[in-house]
């Protein structure tokens, strides 16, 4: 399917789902508004007027059947498991676009077929009808209202074919609670309820309609809300925990309020024996004190030099120092063979240290 084709197929078929949702105000209201603008042409049915005649018994059937054709397909082409393998038969762009087209057929087809039951079960008259006629506007416009909320275009598949359409790549708007969301986790379904229940006179067909719907929509809800814990997990478990599912009231000391004042208290008494670090900090003296000792210790060697200086080791200091010491310390054998004529008179002194120290080992040393 080219780019412009889907677009243009989701344009269709969300101009039916338009005209769909605008005829279902017109029916669960008997409202003769479209009949009037649209005239005679068609026969434009109401839940109390219009269509074919039945008895009870048979309107009931013929209408439970055709609630549950909308249901049916409402559920299952809704499912991930479903999605995975019908995109393989329509493209990915279109899977919703055709998903909204089918539903407002299905819808269409409900109010084309649909049987009256006129008997009237109550009838409520004058504030009191007021403020019922008030709540069925309420509950259409928080419908509305909160598919606007979450994007109305990518709900109803606009924005899928559009971003097809200029070959960009769609990104999923992901979980936001934003202004009724925050009140309720399904307002939109509420907004349902409402509206199909706030009638002033309640005949046999409308109380079997609002039954029956009510009762879809609290399955489709559970059905609904384990595909959202599938896809998001702790996140919306949370959700569920901080927020009712349909009534608009705030959960008092609700399962997600506990953690966030309990677990913090142990979590705050776990470091006190972890002020231990003050040895640690104390250990390094020693470590600064110990090397002391080996800024002393260089002065033993550096000691060792100055007798090597007055030895005979030492080359520079020889021609000096060993003429004196040499003389006083070496035996006369070991300068018997020289010839140097100044020999005999060191030999006096020899001879007088010889008196001392008679050991030949310091000849033999040198």
């Amino acid at each position: 399917m080219g780019r412009f084709v889907a677009l243009l197929y989701g344009v269709v078929a969300y101009v039916v789902f338009l005209a769909a949702f605008l005829y279902a105000i017109a029916f669960v209201g008997n409202v003769s508004m479209m009949q009037s603008i649209i005239g005679d042409v068609f026969a434009l049915n109401s839940i109390d007027a219009g269509g074919a005649s039945a008895s009870l018994g048979t309107a009931l059937l013929i209408n439970i059947a055709l609630l549950s054709i909308f249901a049916v397909q409402h559920s299952v082409m809704a499912r991930p498991g479903f999605k995975e393998k019908w995109t393989k038969i329509v493209p990915e762009a279109v899977e919703r676009s055709t998903y909204v087209l089918l539903a407002s057929l299905a819808l269409l087809l409900m109010f084309w077929q649909w049987r009256p039951m006129p008997d009237v079960v109550w009838s409520i008259g004058g504030i009191g009808a007021t403020v019922l006629n008030t709540l069925f506007w309420v509950g259409w416009g928080l419908v509305l209202a909160s598919t606007v909320l979450i994007n109305h275009f990518d709900l109803f598949g606009l924005r899928q074919v559009f971003l097809n359409f200029k070959e960009q790549e769609y990104t999923d708007i992901g979980f936001r609670t934003p202004m009724f969301y925050k009140v309720v986790r399904h307002p939109i379904m509420l907004g349902f309820m409402i509206a199909f229940w706030a009638a002033p006179t309640m005949t046999q067909g409308h109380l079997a309609f609002a039954l029956i719907t009510t009762i879809y929509m609290l399955v489709g809800i559970q059905l609904e809300e384990r595909d959202m814990v599938g896809v998001f997990g702790d996140t919306y478990r949370q959700y569920q925990k901080d927020v009712n599912m349909l009534i608009p009231i705030p959960k008092m000391g609700g399962g997600g309020d506990a953690p966030a004042v309990s677990t913090p208290e142990p979590m705050a008494t776990v470091p006190e024996p972890m002020v231990a670090p003050e040895p640690v900090a104390a250990a390094p003296e020693p470590v600064a004190a110990a090397p002391e000792p080996i800024a002393e210790a260089p002065e033993p060697v550096a000691a060792e030099p100055e007798s090597k200086v007055s030895g005979v080791d030492d080359p520079s200091a020889g021609p000096d120092v060993s003429g004196q010491e040499a003389t006083a310390t070496t035996p006369p054998e070991s300068d018997a063979g020289m010839d140097d004529p100044s020999v005999p008179e060191p030999g006096v002194v020899l001879g007088a240290d010889d008196d001392e120290d008679d050991s030949p080992t310091p000849a033999t040393e040198t």
